[in-house]
């Protein structure tokens, strides 16, 4: 039998590393015709519904609320989502992200919620407004972290220093990391949030490629088309008395008639700054939501960083990074004002969303944030959606986090994997930053507190918070051994793939950096980024 040919000498060539991603079909400054831009828009804030129903659901409650003051923080925090998307895409990064709510605000806010000066409050809707009202108070401190930070050009100096290397940790771990959110969250109502799974892979994976005709649409629009099949399927199985019989956690997940958002829900409301009346400080309090929200701007950039290479645009400079978070504080500070229980960061799944339909459109975002403010106004057609069984999201999410991991994986391409440098940084930086936050997670989870647990509960939330994030662990390690060891050797600059970001490193030496990130309007005379 002969032998087979040798191969060709380019087949063994590795593939070559690329400055943007290529195969994106509307890179972030070319928009698609218009009907399709505004089908993608309402697509992304269909997306972002998930979170922005998950955290009021989640606080309202335990802070004394009904379901009338859910869907309203609901539709406050939709409002604000709208302007702060608005806000980033044209003053802030520049990217198309969607500014939505953060879970990682969610432990801090729980923190204010059983503070003991709530605990005489015998009327719950009473308790309600003085619990928003703390919130309100701790947030308008902690946004102030991220606008000096941002807006001074301090954080650009922390993001010069990152290398691809460095990036993967942080960048893989704000995808991976929210496994949690995944299938755990599927199974809480497996008949409907496994469809959904199978379904989003189905139609943005396989169909395109099976098909002839329309191939694009399918993967373009798997969302809209997979949930509308599932929530079609869950509402059949809610009218035909599918979950009479079940216990109400199951019916909750199940049903499309529990989230009460849609009784709940006014006709029309315009969401006003102060609605819940005039913010409360505590000192402690406002320190934890600092160290909060220092949290928020660490994984945000990694975010920023995936949806400039979802985007196709070339690496984000750290002066825009630095833009975007001061614009992130703004933001926060306008969550304060208008009462949202929450703080503002960027949308992961959304980044995700990017990758699956291939669409890095700025317009796309930001005709996705009228949306966001036209149903958050038109409250009863909001909750309508925002109705849609939590699963069903879930189930998105499985797709949409994997992409945004796999993004942080991609820089690898530009490091020296042969190296024993490289292997340390990458592999302990991820068994820490995973192993860690799992031990403070299982304590928490079987003590009803973290590791730390003095008297002070802002001290505690200060050191358990920070040491919970998956994305902030890893990111910090990853960055301290990357600019620590063995840095006198000539070849770690090239293994840990520093000289491929140098033109990035400055607002002005790539010419592309001006097409993909300069402010509108001519601002940039009176802004100019370094």
């Amino acid at each position: 039998m002969a032998a087979a040919p040798p191969p060709k000498a380019d087949e063994l060539q590795p593939h070559p590393p690329k400055e943007q991603l290529p195969s994106v079909s509307f890179c972030i400054t070319s928009p698609p015709p218009w009907p399709e831009a505004v089908i993608l828009g309402f697509q992304h804030f269909i997306v972002m519904l998930g979170t922005t129903v998950i955290i009021p659901s989640a606080l309202v409650p335990q802070m004394g609320g009904g379901n009338e003051e859910k869907a309203r923080v609901i539709q406050t925090l939709l409002f604000v989502a709208g302007i702060n998307t608005l806000l980033q895409t044209f003053f802030g990064s520049r990217l198309p992200v969607v500014m939505g709510g953060s879970y990682t605000f969610v432990a801090p806010t729980i923190s204010i919620i059983l503070a003991g000066r709530y605990d005489n409050e015998a009327d719950p809707h009473e308790k309600f407004l003085r619990t928003m009202r703390g919130t309100q108070g701790a947030l308008i401190i902690a946004s102030t972290i991220q606008i000096i930070l941002g807006f001074s050009g301090l954080w650009r100096n922390v993001v010069k220093l990152l290398s691809p290397l460095s990036a993967v940790p942080l960048v893989s771990l704000v995808g991976f990391g929210l496994y949690e959110l995944g299938f755990p969250a599927v199974a809480k109502c497996v008949e409907i949030g496994l469809p959904e799974l199978i379904l989003m892979v189905a139609f943005s994976q396989y169909l395109p490629h099976v098909l002839h005709s329309g191939k694009g649409v399918f993967g373009r629009f798997s969302v809209l088309f997979t949930v509308s099949i599932v929530w079609l399927y869950a509402y059949i199985l809610t009218i035909s008395g599918a979950y009479k019989n079940v216990r109400p956690k199951t019916q909750a997940h199940c049903r499309v008639d529990r989230s009460g958002l849609i009784g709940g829900a006014p006709w029309i409301s315009v969401p006003y700054p102060f609605q819940w009346g005039a913010p409360t400080f505590d000192a402690g309090e406002c320190f934890a939501m600092m160290m909060t929200s220092f949290i928020a701007i660490v994984e945000s950039t990694g975010a920023f960083i995936a949806a400039s290479r979802y985007a196709s645009a070339t690496m984000i400079p750290p002066s825009i990074v630095s833009r975007g978070i001061g614009w992130q504080g703004i933001g926060i500070l306008l969550d304060s004002f208008f009462g949202t229980a929450n703080g503002t960061s960027v949308a992961v799944e959304n980044v995700g969303l990017l990758a699956v339909t291939h669409v890095g459109s700025r317009r796309v975002v930001q005709i996705s944030a009228g949306f966001m403010i036209f149903f958050a106004v038109l409250g009863k057609f909001g909750a309508l959606f925002a109705s849609i069984p939590l699963p069903i999201f879930a189930g998105m999410y499985c797709v949409f986090f994997a992409y945004v991991g796999a993004c942080g994986l991609s820089f690898l391409q530009f490091c020296n994997l042969n190296s024993f440098r490289t292997k340390f940084i990458l592999g302990f930086s991820f068994f820490i930053g995973i192993s860690v936050p799992q031990y403070f997670n299982e304590y928490a989870s079987v003590s009803g507190h973290g590791p730390v647990h003095t008297g002070a509960r802002w001290f505690n939330d200060m050191i358990n918070v920070p040491f919970s994030n998956k994305p902030f662990v890893a990111g910090l390690v990853a960055y301290f051994l990357d600019n620590t060891m063995h840095l006198h050797q000539s070849a770690v600059r090239k293994d840990r793939g520093y000289h491929w970001w140098d033109k990035f490193r400055s607002f002005k030496k790539d010419a592309r950096s001006e097409e993909f990130y300069s402010l509108p309007f001519n601002l940039n005379k009176f802004f100019p980024s370094v």
